[in-house]
């Protein structure tokens, strides 16, 4: 059986990242941009690193410029914007797509694992999350629209496993 432990990713400074690295913690992770209408959600999802991160939860930002061209910058003005406009200290990955044919693996198995509405393997736009347990079992996908505030009953669970 495949977990998320079986990928590995790259940071957004280029550097591998195995995914078996955050074994026995809970993660959240999330395709992003950064000229998108929830792009505010940054600031959340930095709240719930800075609020759960010690107590295991491993926030994984996904650049990816797929949905409307809304992240076209390079992996160093991404990161430089994460940080000057909403102190992101939660792991950044370069970027990447989250669909079709070139589709990271990691999203393809991602969207497998947690389908969106009406079954559908595709991630519909930015801002999609994935809650992973301490297990590496995909335990829920959110929408866009559900912003991270609204996750942390379920993180608190996905916590407490």
């Amino acid at each position: 059986m495949t977990t998320i432990y079986d990928f590995d990713a790259l940071s957004i400074d280029g550097k591998p990242v195995p995914l078996k690295n955050f074994e026995g913690k809970a993660m959240l992770i999330v395709n992003t941009a950064s000229a998108c209408g929830f792009t505010p959600q940054f600031a959340g999802l930095e709240t719930l690193h800075e609020t759960y991160g010690a107590k295991g939860l491993v926030v994984l930002g996904f650049p990816c410029n797929q949905f409307g061209a809304q992240d076209s910058g390079t992996n160093g003005e991404i990161a430089q914007f994460c940080q000057r406009n909403y102190g992101v200290s939660f792991p950044m990955m370069a970027k990447i797509e989250v669909n079709g044919s070139a589709a990271h693996p990691l999203y393809q198995w991602l969207s497998a694992e947690a389908p969106g509405l009406l079954g559908s393997k595709s991630i519909k736009w930015n801002f999609t999350k994935f809650l992973v347990g301490k297990n590496g079992a995909v335990i829920k996908r959110y929408a866009p629209t559900d912003t991270p505030a609204g996750m942390a009953k379920d993180i608190k669970a996905a916590l407490a496993l």
